[in-house]
């Protein structure tokens, strides 16, 4: 199976506690657990991180880089202001950002991504449903039996 690495950055292991009305009320755990069984089903080794040093995701989208894989990639707060966080992603082939609230409707400052222009795709908004899209995505690029 290949492998496809989901990083998530600052503040997203706090997800169920976190301001649930625009995070919801799934915890980081489960949507692990989930993003893990449905890479699964798309014959996918999904492995789900999360950190709140940017270092650490900058170390992980190095790895990403060398092992060629594919990331989904949801930045949080870096998103708008971490030249790391974007040098390292530009070294991956492949990666989409995920947001799960729409930062567009947001304030001002999310409005803004250093990392969209190398994506190959932005999903945002569509709340945790956003992952499950990059992933099908990802599958159906890698032709392992998703279609969409």
């Amino acid at each position: 199976m290949t492998t496809v690495l989901v990083l998530n950055g600052p503040n997203l292991g706090r997800l169920g506690t976190r301001e649930p009305d625009v995070y919801g009320h799934t915890t980081f755990a489960d949507l692990s657990e989930h993003l893990v069984d449905t890479g699964r089903s798309l014959g996918l080794d999904v492995q789900v991180r999360q950190t709140d040093h940017e270092g650490e995701m900058v170390g992980w989208l190095h790895e990403a880089a060398d092992l060629g894989c594919w990331v989904v990639l949801n930045a949080a707060a870096w998103t708008h202001y971490s030249i790391a966080v974007a040098d390292a992603a530009a070294q991956v082939a492949h990666y989409i950002e995920v947001h799960i609230s729409n930062v567009y409707a947001r304030e001002p400052f999310r409005h803004h991504s250093v990392l969209s222009a190398k994506a190959v795709g932005v999903i945002a908004g569509l709340g945790l449903g956003g992952y499950d899209l990059a992933l099908a995505h990802v599958a159906a690029e890698l032709g392992t039996g998703a279609t969409g």
